[in-house]
């Protein structure tokens, strides 16, 4: 078996051994799961560790708090006999060996005791049953396959698929997100299993569904993924709407449907390195399409207002899978903005205030969507050049923070000015001269001309 230097893979590992040197632990802790596999491919390695006996995790735990390990006092989760302890600021999770299932369609695992053998055959994939004695740093491929499956590259589940997946129907996201992870191929039956099971991903979760998403969006062959879930039925378990996106054309600017361009612009911003908020914005820019779509006379076709629906359907998607409101409604908010920019010949000092004031510093994020989507187009037709835009939001951005791109008047100085009570006619003004200040015909902050304007105006009327 291969050995594996646990300290040098990260020193808290041989911290948390040296403490344990004489204790009843010594000869039962191991590393586990995917620290173990991603230290034996060559890969890095998170600093987010498991740690697995058939002892009692929670009583090791409390040894290690009380020998000064601990950066605070543990947390438990007796249920499914595990521990969490954060030691030099690294999470370290202590797991006792269990076997664990979903009963018919409960969402809450069923946690039992068990050996090593049995915690190997509840593993998701053979490569994640390997685990690391983490006193001598030999591995133990415990089911005698994970080993050969990881030489092999090959995705295999430690049961027969149908029984993996029914035990945690997530499993099934899981083996989408590591087959592009490692760079695996899927065993023969695995893919079929899941095309069969997909049904069952709808016992899991909105939060454990949303979250398993957000690291296959993290991934740099995203598109790939998610061309997999579409084509193995599960997207349709979690985001129906992307269904209707297959075969809906879109005129001579672009060479796919509105699926196969979703895919490139996902691509773009993946190899872009672009952040999770983007990264859901070009999954979700174009998903009100197919509801928008119109044919002209002269053959065109239009989706008049897309972005504005499709702003609102991914706030609906997004709350469904348990986002913060704060995070729907940031990426809502790329989508019914991708469109601002493109359009028009040049973009002037006015529509750059006037972005900035709508966006502030989420400014940068749309202008990636706005460049993905726009490097998803045909070759022949790909004429945006963000140069000038970005010039002149740098420009704007200086001199001004967002929330002063306003009426220099507040809306109890116009009433005292015009002599009106509080009503749409204030705020009407109000608009007039936030107007002003973004067209540059009036200077932030400046009540003394925010005034004069006003009073001028009300003799015109």
């Amino acid at each position: 078996m291969p050995l594996l230097n646990l300290p040098l893979i990260h020193p808290v590992l041989g911290k948390v051994a040296a403490a344990l040197r004489g204790s009843a632990w010594e000869t039962d802790l191991f590393l586990v799961g995917g620290a173990v596999r991603d230290a034996l491919l060559g890969n890095t390695v998170s600093d987010d560790f498991d740690l697995g006996t058939q002892g009692d995790a929670t009583a090791l735990v409390q040894f290690l708090y009380e020998a000064g390990l601990a950066d605070h006092y543990p947390v438990t989760y007796e249920q499914f006999g595990t521990a969490m302890l954060s030691i030099d600021g690294v999470a370290v999770e202590f797991i006792t060996a269990r076997a664990e299932s979903y009963r018919g369609e409960s969402r809450k695992p069923t946690v039992e005791p068990a050996d090593y053998m049995q915690d190997a055959l509840r593993r998701d994939f053979t490569v994640n049953s390997l685990r690391a004695d983490l006193f001598t740093g030999e591995v133990i491929d415990t089911l005698g396959t994970g080993l050969a499956d990881m030489q092999d590259r090959l995705l295999r589940t430690p049961k027969d698929p149908r029984t993996t997946f029914a035990e945690d129907p997530l499993r099934m996201l899981r083996a989408v997100r590591f087959r592009w992870k490692l760079g695996f191929s899927p065993a023969p039956g695995l893919y079929e299993a899941i095309a069969e099971e997909s049904h069952r991903l709808e016992i899991i979760s909105a939060e454990r569904i949303r979250d398993e998403l957000n690291k296959i969006l993290m991934l740099r062959s995203a598109s790939s993924a998610f061309q997999d879930l579409m084509t193995l039925g599960l997207l349709d378990r979690m985001l129906p709407e992307f269904r209707t996106m297959i075969g809906v054309t879109q005129g001579h600017y672009h060479d796919a449907d509105v699926w196969g361009h979703t895919l490139k612009v996902l691509d773009n911003s993946a190899a872009a390195g672009d952040s999770l908020t983007v990264r859901w914005g070009a999954l979700l820019h174009d998903v009100a399409k197919p509801v928008t779509r119109t044919v002209e006379e002269d053959g065109r076709i239009r989706f008049f207002n897309h972005e504005v629906i499709g702003a609102q359907m991914s706030l609906e998607i997004l709350r469904r899978l348990k986002f913060s409101e704060r995070d729907a409604v940031a990426i809502s908010h790329l989508v019914r903005g991708h469109m601002r920019i493109g359009s028009a010949p040049t973009f002037s000092a006015s529509a750059a205030r006037r972005l900035w004031r709508e966006y502030g510093e989420a400014v940068d994020d749309l202008l990636r969507l706005v460049e993905a989507d726009a490097n998803g187009l045909k070759a022949d037709v790909r004429q945006l050049d963000l140069g000038p835009v970005r010039a002149q939001l740098a420009a704007v951005s200086h001199a001004t923070p967002p929330d002063q791109l306003q009426s220099p008047l507040t809306g109890g100085q116009i009433m005292e000015i015009t002599g009106l009570s509080a009503g749409s006619e204030i705020g009407k003004w109000k608009a007039w001269l936030t107007e002003l200040v973004l067209n540059g015909d009036l200077a932030v902050g400046d009540e003394s001309g925010a005034r004069e304007r006003l009073v001028a105006a009300l003799k015109a009327e």
